[in-house]
């Protein structure tokens, strides 16, 4: 049967997926400096989006490996861009531009077309921004986290059968978009205001769950389930396949918003008046260490994240440990991300952080490298660190 439809192009982005590296990887971001708000958007729209000195110290990372780095924008440009470059790999840290599995927009143009590409695949990026449906499964595992509803109107708003005082934020946003001090409801009238500006300003339903009142810690990741063995860098992980960075405690206490970590917070740069402070490691037993690592394990596989996460914890009232969110692209700014400062505090450079990422997803892709045993030892990881101005309040 003859093409009906002959002015398609059906050429494939056409790789060797046996090539051993250097590869030809497209680094697909989304800048704050190219997003223009529509009328309509939220006042903290872009929020997620990266700053040009993340895409710079990524881009030296995969450099300095030796593979060629091109830089695309995760929008409607992305399609053309990838049958042109035909690239071996894709480093994703792209957000999405709109909807509500926009982080999952990437990966699945990358599925279409047969390339591969690092962190989280389609449906662990697309129901982890779904703060419900992430709790839902959660919970459906046993696994902690406050009681909670989802309103997509005021009906009901009455009955909620939730203890007061409760906290309200959008279900599908990132990086502290719509939360702030007004997030803590205490009365039915609170509430009411508080999801109807919600459901306005956003859009999108509101989460209503328990407020945890307790200290608030974040647990990052790299790894896959599985023997390292075969790894680029064995040597970092555990029998179970994972590299776990110290837990790192957020104290709002000191921040703009006391108590909260909200948008508004983490728009300060970590030496900043106003931002919060950043205690890595944190003081914590091992015996809560260790509950907060099998707890971050557990929610990360039931999502099958890949590569790379990082999960968010806050103590409740009974001090122990409950799930508030999975972060399955969690930020790379070397001076200023989570999961970064987590890794400065133990020492590990930025650039091996990078690469491993890079080289956990082609494990996953069976595609071939050379292991590298090279690993810094402790005196020159602190040497690297020292050009790197990692700073934490204390």
């Amino acid at each position: 049967m003859s093409n009906p439809y002959p002015s398609i192009n059906k050429r494939k982005p056409a790789r060797d997926a046996r090539k051993k590296p250097p590869w030809r990887i497209v680094l697909v971001v989304n800048l704050k400096d190219d997003f223009e708000p529509d009328q309509d958007d939220p006042p903290d729209a872009g929020a997620e989006f990266d700053r040009l000195e993340t895409i710079h110290a990524i881009s030296v990372a995969l450099e300095k490996d030796g593979h060629y780095v091109h830089i695309g924008s995760g929008d409607h440009s992305l399609p053309e861009l990838l049958i042109s470059l035909r690239p071996h790999i894709v480093f994703n840290i792209a957000e999405g531009i709109k909807g509500d599995g926009r982080e999952a927009q990437v990966p699945a143009l990358c599925e279409l077309m047969g390339i591969p590409y690092t962190a989280s695949r389609v449906v662990a990026n697309a129901i982890s921004l779904d703060k419900i449906q992430t709790k839902r499964i959660w919970r459906e595992h046993g696994l902690p986290t406050a009681p909670f509803r989802e309103f997509i109107s005021l009906d009901g708003i009455a009955n909620t059968a939730l203890r007061f005082p409760l906290f309200v934020k959008p279900a599908h946003e990132g990086t502290g978009m719509g939360i702030n001090q007004s997030s803590v409801v205490r009365n039915q009238d609170e509430l009411a205001e508080r999801v109807e500006w919600i459901l306005h300003t956003y859009r999108q339903p509101a989460l209503v769950e328990e407020y945890l009142p307790g200290r608030e810690f974040t647990v990052g990741f790299i790894g896959n389930p599985g023997a390292p063995s075969q790894r680029r860098r064995p040597e970092l992980y555990d029998e179970e396949g994972y590299h776990w960075f110290p837990v790192l405690e957020i104290d709002s206490s000191v921040s703009i918003s006391p108590g909260i970590y909200g948008h508004d917070a983490k728009e300060f740069d970590i030496t900043d008046t106003g931002a919060p402070a950043y205690l890595c490691p944190a003081e914590i037993p091992e015996r809560l260490r260790q509950q907060l690592v099998d707890l971050t394990k557990k929610a990360a596989q039931s999502l099958g994240v890949c590569d790379v996460a990082r999960v968010d914890f806050r103590l409740g009232a009974d001090g122990q440990p409950y799930l508030m969110e999975i972060n399955t692209l969690p930020g790379l700014n070397p001076h200023l991300s989570d999961l970064c400062i987590m890794a400065a505090a133990e020492g590990m450079p930025y650039p091996v952080l990078i690469t491993e990422i890079l080289y956990l997803a082609a494990e996953r892709y069976q595609m071939p490298f050379d292991k590298e045993n090279r690993y810094p030892t402790s005196d020159s990881m602190f040497q690297s660190l020292k050009q790197t101005p990692f700073v934490f309040h204390q």
